[in-house]
Formats: structure tokens, sequence, C-alpha cells
């Protein structure tokens, strides 16, 4: 692996195929994937994707169950790149956003934002109520970046897999980290 870990957590809202996509990606850059799960963000991801979240893995990835306090991303000493929680449900957010560690994906985000290390949240869900965008606000206030999975189309989508690539593509800027699914804006 060339470089930190990302920390990706998978959450029971629907978008399981973005978190497909960036784990697929992730992998393809030899950049290692810790995942947490909830439980029912597998029984969404298996529901949307028709595989169980273990199946998509590629070989030596660290899967931990959203219990799983002892795993090493639970703690600031354990240095990663960064995470992303996608799809990212409300309720998720909102422990986040109010700095609750009732799990280990909460806890992770806590992480994240105390040792200022980036963390994406990709929630999926519409409409959004007040109190979601108050939520949305309190996570960028604390350093956080919330990135709705709303695609662009200047780039011509022919299929959803070009609308998933176009999310996946700016979370990994986000990181750091390079894709080629669309080039930069150039203007006209």
């Amino acid at each position: 692996m060339k470089t930190l870990p990302v920390i990706v957590a998978v959450t029971g809202a629907s978008g399981a195929p973005y978190a497909r996509r960036l784990l697929q990606c992730l992998a393809d850059q030899g950049v290692l994937a810790h995942v947490v799960a909830s439980s029912a963000g597998r029984l969404v991801y298996r529901l949307e994707t028709g595989k169980d979240i273990e199946e998509d893995l590629p070989d030596g990835t660290p899967l931990y169950d959203e219990d799983q306090f002892s795993a090493p991303i639970a703690s600031g000493s354990f240095r990663t790149r960064g995470m992303v929680v996608v799809p990212c449900t409300m309720g998720t957010l909102a422990a986040i956003a109010h700095g609750l560690a009732n799990n280990l994906i909460h806890r992770a985000a806590d992480v994240c934002l105390k040792e200022r290390r980036p963390l994406i949240v990709v929630p999926r869900e519409t409409p959004l109520s007040l109190v979601h965008l108050k939520n949305m606000v309190a996570i960028t206030e604390a350093g956080g970046l919330v990135l709705p999975p709303a695609p662009g189309f200047y780039h011509h989508p022919r299929c959803v897999d070009d609308l998933v690539e176009f999310i996946v593509g700016r979370i990994l800027e986000h990181l750091g980290l390079t894709q080629e699914f669309m080039p930069a804006w150039q203007g006209l």
C-alpha cells in the first residue's frame, strides 16, 4: 500500500454503489481501506448490489462491525488519510454533528475531527429538513466536509455508473487522490 489508509464507513442509507465504487478505486490506487459497516449498512449494501460487502472487499481489507470499539480506527494514534461515510444516514450525520460516539462509525469520525483529518460525509436523503441542514452546518463548522451525492451533467453521463463515478471522483479529489472519471472544468 502506497499511502496512509482511508476509513470507509457504510451506513444504512441508500447509496451502496457509491461505497462499492470508492472501495474499488482505493484498491486500484493501492490505498488500504479500513471498512466499518453498520448492520443496516450491510443490509442495504446487499439489497442494492446483490452481494454481501465482504464479497466486494480485496483480500486483507479490515472489516469492522459497528460495535467493535477495540478496532485501531477508534484511536487517534492510528494514522489515516481520513474517513468517508458513504452513504451516510441522517442518524449517523446527527451523531457525528453532536460528538456522540455510540458506535465505531461515530467514534472514528470523532477521531478524524479531533485530529484534524479529513472527514467526508455523503448524506443520502431528500428532501432535507431544517434539522438535517443544521447538522450539516455543525459538521462543516467542526471541520468536516459534507458532499451530497448530487452529480453534475456537464460530462454528459450515459449511464448510472457515470453518475456514481462523478461523486466518487469528487470524494477521491478531497482525499488528495487521483481520479480520471471527469476532467477538470476548463470553462467555455
